[in-house]
């Protein structure tokens, strides 16, 4: 029965070809659809790593610009003590402008072995920078007043950067160099990592240094912990307070939870695209399934009558449409994943084989679903013809 089904097929390369074009296209769009989906839902399942909640960012310019370096620690000093006098402010952090759930990216490189490792972000933050946004310390410990003086600059890993240098090895103590690998850097602790794009963003290698004595002439970021019954009064009056202190500064107040969501539709919205285009076509093959199958159907009315008048069944005439579109469905579904293995072969876009693979056996299985769920109902009008009344018109 099959080598019959190939046969027919053949007879109608044409018209099938058009179709088995279109189941083609429909599977590698549905390929990539599916690809970002699994890449998100992989991505969503990781643990954030942080406390977004109740954690509000101020956003200034450094306006006040003193002679000395002295002067402008006590300013932020006394800055940093009137906010945390406040009943609702339960910690504060100063941070560079890469803060979690922003577009701003502060990437550099590290020596390791006389090897330069790039793409990794450097943040600058403050001794209360972890405790403020509920980061777990995973081996060591965070910043302290302590560190201030010490032979080799001190920092502190995340645990993805951790795994990529050191493996299952000792990473407390080693010391790695900056990109120049002029200077040594000594690791003291390991945090887990924090989706800092949101949450369907990847991970990625992250090292944190402490602010010095100069930080505060460029540093533009506040990020403040308050009750959870902090309201917009309450904004209001920290906004005062500030306005009041730092003359001549612009000064903007955002919810970190806020952000999250903001930055969660942008990375949404490749996918949300994607879906539209599939839609498209996934619309286009069911009536172009449709079409073919009831064509072919008012074509060999003549030869299902004959069929149905030597004894065969209304099923068996209904599963022969049905296997021939699951057939040509086949065909395109093989050269579709010729070029859908590729991508984990080749890693395409750095991502991990198990994303390729997960996301191709959803798209074939998406397939062949569409085109049985578009066969049935052909399938049936077909069993439903009487050969008495085919055989006449013919």
């Amino acid at each position: 029965m099959f080598k019959h089904l190939l046969k027919l097929i053949w007879n109608k390369k044409k018209q099938n070809f058009l179709l088995m074009s279109e189941i083609l296209v429909s599977f590698l769009v549905i390929f990539a659809v599916f690809t970002l989906i699994v890449y998100y839902y992989h991505n969503y399942k990781k643990p954030m790593g942080l406390d977004y909640q109740d954690i509000w960012v101020i956003n200034y310019n450094n306006a006040y610009k003193p002679g000395s370096t002295d002067s402008l620690d006590k300013y932020y000093e006394i800055l940093s003590q009137t906010i945390k006098a406040m009943p609702q402010v339960k910690g504060i952090s100063f941070t560079a402008d890469n803060t979690p759930f922003t577009q701003n990216t502060n990437s550099g490189g590290v020596t390791v072995n006389n090897k330069i490792i790039d793409g990794v972000n450097w943040y600058t933050t403050d001794d209360d920078y972890q405790k403020v946004l509920g980061m777990q310390v995973l081996e060591g410990r965070w910043f302290n007043k302590g560190d201030a003086v010490s032979k080799n600059k001190l920092i502190v890993i995340n645990s993805d950067f951790r795994e990529h240098l050191f493996g299952k090895g000792k990473a407390i103590g080693q010391l790695i160099g900056d990109r120049d690998n002029k200077n040594k850097m000594k690791i003291i602790g390991v945090v887990q990592s924090i989706k800092i794009k949101g949450d369907y963003a990847a991970t990625a290698n992250g090292l944190y240094q402490r602010t010095d004595t100069g930080s505060f002439r460029w540093l533009g970021k506040i990020l403040v912990k308050v009750t959870p019954d902090a309201d917009a009064t309450f904004e209001g009056k920290l906004y005062k307070t500030l306005a009041n202190y730092m003359k001549n500064s612009d000064i903007e107040i955002e919810h970190l939870a806020d952000k999250r969501k903001s930055i969660n539709y942008f990375t949404l919205v490749p996918i949300i695209v994607l879906l539209i285009v599939a839609c498209f076509l996934i619309i286009n093959v069911a009536l172009g399934l449709f079409g073919v199958l009831w064509y072919n159907i008012n074509k060999r009315r003549g030869e299902i009558g004959l069929r149905r008048a030597i004894g065969a069944s209304g099923q068996s005439v209904s599963s022969q449409l049905v296997y021939e579109s699951l057939i040509l469905a086949t065909l395109s579904l093989i050269i579709g994943t010729f070029f859908a293995i590729q991508f984990p072969l080749l890693n395409v876009f750095d991502l991990q084989a198990e994303v390729y693979i997960v996301a191709m056996f959803l798209s074939i299985l998406f397939i062949y679903l569409l085109v049985l769920v578009c066969s049935l109902y052909p399938g049936r009008q077909a069993a439903g013809i009487l050969p008495a009344v085919a055989l006449h018109e013919e």
